[in-house]
């Protein structure tokens, strides 16, 4: 069985050296195709045939769903009435690992026709997609990371690894943010952390809030009751204070038969750790890890509390 793993290592080893190699293969080309693609007023065409073109809808996808409008097509329906998707303010992503593909280089004609600019990315410089290009991108790699070197195994995932680079240089220069990714990804978990509030998932029933002046063996009642281990100590509905169930078990611990005498206000913490119900979940997520805390009190625009948010409210 570990033979067996050891194919996998190799796999692993000789794909992730294949993205490495392609750091020198980085030319003004690279900068030209953001450069087209950036400025361009219609969409990115992307078109490949078998394995490139599987690559090819993958890239696609993801330009897409990060600010830059994008679409597959297979070359082989173009040519049946597809061209017509194409609009003279597109450019054309063409992917072929050998760039002497008959169906991708029967688009040369009518894109030079119609002054559509082409980037070619392709394992080939030399070859003729490359030369009429107006940009080309070299993913070419040493081998195949197949035993038998003939698979498109390497080559693939070099292919995806400069979409890849093509998509997160465009989002740096678009300046392309959370928000912006939430709203192409509505339906996805991320997509709802990114877009959901706080005020959307707080606990607003039912509170444990006590006064600074209620006798700490009554406030232990009303913690108990809500279930969340604190209470919010408020003066109206300003916050002033919290206390929790350890500040007051360690108050009976020190203090024994004192502390039946003591009040909220001798042991409540004055400087609690707070959100406001307008922050987004995905921003407040690491407040729980960072102060090691499990419930945050929750405030609206002037200061007044109106719930609480606990970390597995945020779990969605």
């Amino acid at each position: 069985m570990s033979e067996i793993k050891d194919y996998a290592i190799k796999c692993f080893q000789d794909e992730a050296q294949a993205i490495l190699d392609l750091i020198p293969l980085l030319t003004d080309d690279f900068d030209k195709a953001i450069d087209l693609i950036y400025h361009s007023r219609g969409k990115l065409v992307v078109t490949g045939v078998g394995k490139s073109g599987h690559c090819g809808a993958k890239i696609a996808a993801t330009l897409a769903s990060t600010g830059t409008p994008s679409f597959f097509i297979n070359p082989l329906d173009a040519f049946h009435g597809d061209l017509g998707m194409i609009s003279s303010n597109d450019i054309v992503l063409a992917i072929s690992n050998s760039g002497q593909k008959d169906e991708l280089l029967r688009f040369i004609p009518f894109l030079k026709k119609r002054n559509i600019p082409l980037i070619a990315m392709s394992g080939n410089q030399t070859s003729l997609l490359a030369e009429y290009a107006n940009c080309h991108l070299n993913i070419s790699v040493k081998y195949e990371a197949c035993p038998l070197n003939l698979a498109p195994t390497s080559s693939t995932t070099a292919t995806l690894a400069m979409g890849d680079a093509l998509a997160c240089a465009l989002m740096k220069i678009r300046s392309f943010q959370a928000k912006d990714f939430a709203q192409y990804h509505p339906g996805g978990s991320l997509g709802k952390k990114l877009l959901t509030n706080v005020r959307d998932l707080m606990r607003k029933d039912n509170l444990p809030i006590v006064n600074s002046d209620m006798r700490i063996a009554e406030a232990l009642t009303i913690i108990s009751d809500g279930r969340l281990g604190m209470a919010v100590v408020l003066n109206s509905r300003h916050l002033v204070g919290l206390i929790t169930d350890g500040d007051i078990r360690r108050t009976f611990q020190r203090y024994q038969k004192e502390s039946f005498d003591m009040v909220v206000k001798d042991i409540m913490v004055t400087n609690p750790i707070i959100v406001y119900e307008k922050e987004k979940i995905v921003d407040i997520e690491h407040l729980f890890n960072e102060k090691r805390i499990h419930t945050l009190i929750v405030l609206d625009d002037n200061n007044d509390f109106v719930g609480f948010i606990d970390y597995r409210d945020c779990m969605i």
